[in-house]
């Protein structure tokens, strides 16, 4: 029996991860042969964690081990956080990006800028200006599309200010996580961010 569709994925584990704090933002299931791999994306307000991404590993496993469904396929498990270069498409995604550059399509222009805070309905970006970074307010649903961008280099400190910092548990753009000791997330344009693998 081969490894389930992705929706049946996302029906089995959508509710253990939300019960453990994060979301589940996309299930792919790639089969090579007899083998398939199962990619779990998952993020939460504070990131993910390699310990963290082994934990939910294990849970999962647990899960589709107490189910028929996988019967007897080998499968490998991974459980890692979407990396740069996925679309903002829900609120949260632009509150957790908060502090990070983006390039931001609007119907009538499209801007780079930095991302601010999540207003209700409005996110607050921070655009240049000849007398230096200022504040623009522009309505979610006036967004067609927007995607994080990668920064080599730290953001400047005026921009982050403005931003409102970053969310806690995140790292600066242009920082290593080994330079901040945490390993939430990384700029990699790949989203192999803390991946854990199980093999089934």
């Amino acid at each position: 029996m081969p490894v389930p569709p992705p929706e049946r994925i996302v029906e089995l584990v959508s509710d253990l991860l939300a019960n453990e704090g994060y979301d589940l933002e996309d299930a792919v299931v790639t089969a090579a042969g007899k083998h398939s791999t199962v990619r779990l994306l998952v993020d939460s307000d504070s990131g993910l964690g390699l310990d963290e991404a082994a934990r939910l590993s294990r849970l999962v496993s647990e899960k589709f081990d107490s189910v028929s469904d996988f019967g007897e396929a080998p499968y490998v498990l991974e459980v890692t956080s979407p990396g740069i270069g996925r679309p903002l498409t829900h609120p949260r995604h632009w509150r957790r990006a908060q502090g990070r550059k983006a390039k931001i399509e609007l119907a009538d222009e499209t801007i780079v800028a930095r991302i601010g805070e999540l207003v209700g309905d409005e996110i607050r970006l921070v655009v240049p200006d000849r007398s230096g970074p200022v504040l623009r307010a522009v309505p979610l649903a006036e967004v067609r599309r927007a995607v994080v961008e990668v920064e080599f280099s730290p953001a400047p400190l005026r921009e982050l200010e403005l931003a409102g910092g970053l969310p806690d548990g995140r790292v600066a753009a242009g920082v290593l996580p080994e330079e901040t000791g945490d390993e939430t997330d990384n700029d990699d344009d790949s989203d192999d961010v803390n991946e854990t693998k199980v093999d089934k």
